[in-house]
């Protein structure tokens, strides 16, 4: 099974792939995009679609597992992530692409086994479930790789289908 794992936000959207066959994984590819503060906000959605529409055409995944949104004291921010959120999930479904959503609590738990670490202890887990040279940054990649891990190896009642 082919992952692709996304981390959503507007400023800053990681994505990381993984690939999980046997119950053994192997990241293909991690990063993130950028899009400027100063961009019009339907410019900045357009971008994280193109590029989330060219990852899924890339790699053909199985499956697009996202980080839950969680929302904060800032309703400004939970609207954006939720806006990139929305674009991802039409860049899917415009290929029939399934997805899955996962509370930030259960990635955690399912790559650190520990529901409430911190960022650093997910990049270390993530570098040492993958076997990667280096921990995967920015965080946003590594969490993206994290949620990817977490649907890989996920028993199918524990996503929420978005």
């Amino acid at each position: 099974m082919k992952v692709i794992g996304i981390d959503p936000g507007t400023a800053a959207c990681g994505y990381g792939i993984v690939h999980e066959s046997d119950g053994r994984l192997r990241a293909i590819d991690h990063g993130w995009w950028k899009t400027p503060a100063a961009q019009r906000p339907e410019e900045r959605l357009k971008t994280i679609f193109e590029a989330v529409d060219a990852l899924i055409a890339q790699h053909a995944p199985d499956a697009v597992a996202l980080e839950e949104s969680f929302v904060g004291v800032d309703a400004r921010i939970a609207l954006s992530v939720g806006q990139a959120r929305g674009v991802v999930l039409v860049a899917a479904a415009r290929v029939g692409v399934a997805c899955a959503e996962y509370p930030p609590a259960v990635v955690k738990q399912a790559v650190c086994g520990y529901g409430r670490a911190e960022k650093r202890q997910v990049q270390k887990m993530v570098k040492a479930i993958l076997g990667l040279p280096a921990e995967p940054t920015p965080s946003h990649a590594a969490d993206a790789l994290a949620v990817a891990i977490c649907h890989a190896l996920a028993p199918p009642l524990l996503a929420v289908v978005g």
